[in-house]
């Protein structure tokens, strides 16, 4: 047994299918069959159930797969020992971050990083904010920048910043006001008995967007749930309805949206903690505390938007 057949394996559990467990491996389908039957051979028992047009993991399977996971990651963490050993800064870091937020921050972190971190070559992993934490346990990922809360023993964090939401509603609504108008910060009671268009379900956003409808005594608008932040941002400009952005989304180098309002609340304004998780057993926690320090450090205008169009 030997750790390249692990990865074969990983592989195959991973995209259940043996075309696409090849090239995701960088072999060809039958060197990677073959290794997978050989590993069953030397095991002694079915790993895998093989089917026309889909495989699936034995129990056997999936238990071995999911403690060869742990293997390969111990490995890893020995393997940046040694990095980090060399050069605490270098070789290459999988950083995860969500869709409502890694297109919107990036824009503003990258740039310090690089400046900071010359040497390190940065992977990026956008996916919704569950999966960001089963890659993490599973060291898939070695980092992820998520929303509190986070209920998981094995994560240690850092609080990045706090990221304000700011009410989105059509160019023709009685709480907009005239381009260039001044107008008072809103007050969450504003919501009481409004519907709001949402995110579908597996968005954070969309959980911390329900627990301010709940506070401000406001609702979900039956019948429609977005896909995306941007089809949210499209569907107020169309006049469908109004909803919550976080302040990054409508901040350059996000263009301004015609017909379309966006309106800040007074203090305390409802917002979302972002934070920096890694697990607690990373051999690279010293370093990722001082990263955090860098993806902390946004202006504070970034994470504001003043009461005037």
């Amino acid at each position: 047994m030997n750790l390249r057949d692990l990865r074969y394996l990983l592989a195959l559990a991973d995209h259940r299918h043996f075309g696409r467990a090849a090239e995701a491996s960088h072999v060809s389908q039958p060197t990677l069959s073959t290794q997978i039957r050989k590993l069953e051979d030397e095991l002694g028992v079915a790993l895998v159930e093989r089917a026309p047009r889909k495989v699936m993991l034995t129990e056997a399977g999936a238990e071995i797969a999911q403690r060869a996971r742990n293997v390969i990651a111990e490995v890893e963490q020995m393997r940046e020992i040694a990095r980090r050993a060399h050069d605490p800064e270098s070789g290459t870091l999988r950083l995860g971050l969500f869709p409502t937020l890694g297109p919107y921050l990036l824009p503003h972190v990258v740039g310090p990083l690089r400046a900071r971190y010359p040497k390190l070559e940065l992977l990026l992993v956008e996916e919704k904010t569950e999966a960001l934490i089963a890659r993490l346990r599973e060291g898939r990922i070695d980092a992820a920048v998520l929303a509190l809360p986070v209920d998981d023993e094995g994560l240690e964090h850092a609080v990045l910043f706090d990221e304000p939401f700011v009410l989105a509603v059509p160019e023709k609504h009685p709480l907009a006001t005239p381009r260039g108008r001044k107008r008072a910060a809103l007050s969450l009671d504003t919501l009481q008995h409004e519907h709001l268009l949402l995110l579908e379900d597996g968005h954070c956003l969309r959980e911390q967007a329900l627990d301010v409808c709940h506070l401000a005594g406001a609702s979900e608008k039956d019948g429609f749930r977005a896909t995306s932040l941007e089809t949210l941002r499209q569907m107020v400009a169309a006049g469908v309805g109004m909803t919550l952005l976080p302040v990054l989304a409508v901040k350059p180098p996000v263009p301004p949206q015609p017909n379309l309002r966006l309106l800040p609340f007074a203090a305390p304004a409802p917002k979302r903690r972002i934070a920096l998780f890694w697990r607690k057993s990373s051999a690279r926690a010293a370093f990722l505390r001082g990263f955090a320090d860098v993806l902390a450090r946004l202006p504070a205008e970034l994470l504001r938007l003043e009461a005037r169009e």
